[in-house]
């Protein structure tokens, strides 16, 4: 093999190699961090049933008035059952959640609150998944922080929890509560 073969090669191979360091090693690999195009941005307006109520429509303007969380939750996802707890004592603690039922089935997730307790100030019904679209939504569990006119200053994919609350979350929601 040729001198001028064998580098092209070792640069191929050291190409790969770095794009592969990156990849695990690199600054943006926690999936729970994921880019949300709509961060700073107003949430999307929306129309939509709320869980249990399909005569009553939710809109955008029910979320306004107070920094809040709203969380992407669906009774098919086992991480949702795993944070399902914490919403509950965030919500006995004033916090308040605005959920949002992505694609589900109505009568399970109506059973799931039942059984598990409600933390959620209301909860939209999204059985198609057109507001979690709209939000930019790549599964369940997401949770998103918005302020009191309804802005997105926050996403978290992934299970809430003590941790990603104390280190992460709170003190977002908490900045947001300071006039």
């Amino acid at each position: 093999m040729s001198k001028a073969r064998l580098l092209a090669v070792c640069l191929v191979l050291a190409g790969v190699a770095g794009f592969a360091w990156m990849s695990i090693y690199g600054l943006h690999n926690d999936p729970r961090e994921l880019p949300s195009a709509l961060l700073d941005k107003p949430f999307p307006e929306f129309s939509q049933p709320a869980l249990g109520e399909p005569e009553r429509l939710l809109t955008r303007n029910d979320f306004l008035g107070r920094p809040a969380l709203v969380n992407v939750w669906a009774t098919w996802c086992p991480t949702c059952r795993q944070e399902h707890a914490y919403f509950n004592k965030l919500a006995a603690q004033g916090v308040p959640i605005y959920g949002i039922n992505y694609k589900d089935e109505e009568d399970k997730a109506q059973k799931w609150l039942l059984d598990l307790k409600d933390p959620y100030v209301m909860n939209v019904s999204d059985p198609r998944g057109s507001l979690g679209m709209n939000l930019g939504v790549y599964g369940a569990p997401e949770t998103f922080i918005i302020d009191s006119e309804g802005v997105i200053r926050f996403k978290y994919v992934g299970a809430v929890d003590d941790r990603v609350w104390k280190e992460k979350m709170a003190p977002v929601y908490e900045g947001l509560l300071k006039p």
